[in-house]
């Protein structure tokens, strides 16, 4: 099971959405705003940024955020939607 990082929590404070662990198959996290769900976010079969911080360190951390972003530019843009959330949430 995937334990949310505080990371993840402060970032999705500055969001102003709750998030929990979530309860859809191989999913990380689940986002709610006003207690309304939005999303499920993050694949349980691959590590995001506090995972490669703590493994890895730093700098890898970061390289790992670098290609993340360049790998899913298209879906971040869009505001509201789960690679908006996950992009700001998980790495």
């Amino acid at each position: 099971m995937y334990k949310i990082s505080k990371y993840s929590y402060q970032r999705a404070k500055e969001l102003n959405v709750v998030i929990k662990p979530s309860t859809r198959k191989n999913k990380k996290i689940d986002v709610f705003k006003d207690n309304v769900y939005i999303c499920s976010i993050g694949d349980i079969n691959y590590p995001d940024y506090p995972t490669y911080l703590k493994q890895y360190g730093k700098e890898y951390a970061d390289y790992r955020r670098e290609l993340y972003w360049i790998r899913h530019a298209k879906d971040i843009r869009v505001k509201n939607s789960s690679g908006y959330y996950s992009a700001n949430i998980l790495w």
